[in-house]
């Protein structure tokens, strides 16, 4: 009896299922949309109607908020940016700038960018026939609104100090002031400590370091009585981080930084400005006319500077960190900057990093 009642147990839920088979087939065949009892076939039309509702929400709000707001973001940052450009030039506008090592390299490009923002520059160099050369080309340059002003030339020779004094008074004599000196001038260097004359680490030193600072302190005390001025000084990325046989350049870069830092904390009470620039590799001829351990020229144009950032784009960033007044600026691709970071969070890693690399530079040396 236990038995007859489960077989029939079975078999009404058998006829139930096929029912609802039979009635979702009939009522699909006249247009029916809902048949009474059927559970599972009004549950799925539910998630089905729920889905496309959310789907036509997103459409909605997609086509009528998002994309609008993304587009109105877009348009507020690049008007944001024109501005700042903008007011970076009207910054340097009518400032008198002075820029050593102007005759080549970042100078160079330093003079185009600042010219052509409507700077009063005056161009210093060892070389009377490239400043003159340069500031021909300053003044056949046609392609800025801005009024533009001929540039004033001063030679002399930053390793020599007894001409930096009469050169600082030359300078002054131009306009009568200085708004913004730009140290730019400089030398590189390549060669291991052990065979690297001492006279060799003076000539960097005085090029890099020495120059920069009598020509500073020279031209500070009349940016002083005027309660205005903007010091800025090219360093470079080994100013905060050394490279193996690079020990004089890395030395008088990271002097200059100290320099530099401390010269900021003092003038601050008289509205002076100071600028540090720590450029990584720049596509110039400055590894060809680097010195080596002997003195000589090392005449060969590292892969690494050659697939350097353009002097151009550098001057530029140059422009902009006076114009916004920044302290000190990095402009080195991701691994230098981030060598930064572990020189002091993880120095003996740093320090096998390079050691590593000093191995693997010295072996086609000794080739």
């Amino acid at each position: 009896m236990e038995l007859n009642w489960a077989e029939r147990r079975v078999k009404r839920r058998r006829d139930a299922r096929e029912a609802s088979r039979v009635g979702g087939a009939v009522s699909g065949s006249f247009g029916v949309t809902h048949v009474a009892g059927s559970g599972e076939c009004f549950q799925g039309r539910s998630r089905h109607r729920r889905s496309l509702l959310r789907a036509r929400v997103m459409d909605f709000v997609t086509s009528t908020a998002i994309l609008p707001l993304l587009l109105g973001c877009v348009g507020v940052c690049s008007l944001f940016k024109l501005l700042q450009w903008l007011r970076t030039r009207a910054c340097v506008r009518n400032a008198v700038v002075v820029i050593t090592g102007a005759t080549s390299g970042l100078g160079r490009e330093c003079a185009r960018v600042f010219h052509a923002a409507g700077a009063k520059l005056v161009l210093c160099g060892r070389n009377a026939e490239a400043l003159e050369e340069l500031t021909r080309e300053l003044a056949a340059s046609r392609a800025t609104k801005v009024q533009t002003h001929k540039p004033y030339t001063v030679t002399f020779d930053l390793t020599d100090p007894g001409a930096i004094v009469g050169a600082a008074a030359e300078i002054l004599q131009c306009f009568g002031y200085v708004d913004v000196l730009i140290n730019n001038a400089g030398i590189s260097y390549r060669g291991t400590i052990v065979d690297t004359n001492l006279d060799v680490d003076r000539r960097v030193m005085e090029t890099n370091y020495f120059g920069p600072v009598a020509l500073t302190k020279a031209l500070l005390p009349s940016m002083i009585r005027r309660r205005q001025g903007h010091v800025v000084a090219i360093s470079s990325i080994q100013g905060k981080i050394s490279v193996p046989f690079r020990s004089a350049y890395a030395a008088s870069k990271h002097a200059t930084q100290a320099f530099f830092d401390c010269l900021r904390a003092e003038v601050e009470r008289h509205d002076i400005e100071v600028t540090v620039v720590s450029p990584g590799y720049i596509q110039t001829s400055l590894s060809l006319n680097a010195v080596t351990a002997d003195g000589s020229k090392y005449g060969v144009m590292d892969e690494t500077t050659a697939q350097g950032r353009s002097p151009s784009q550098v001057a530029r960033d140059v422009l902009a960190a006076v114009g916004k007044k920044k302290k000190d600026v990095v402009l080195a691709d991701v691994a230098p900057s981030l060598a930064v970071y572990l020189r002091t969070l993880a120095p003996r890693l740093f320090f096998s990093l390079m050691a590593s690399r000093a191995r693997k530079e010295w072996k086609p040396k000794r080739c």
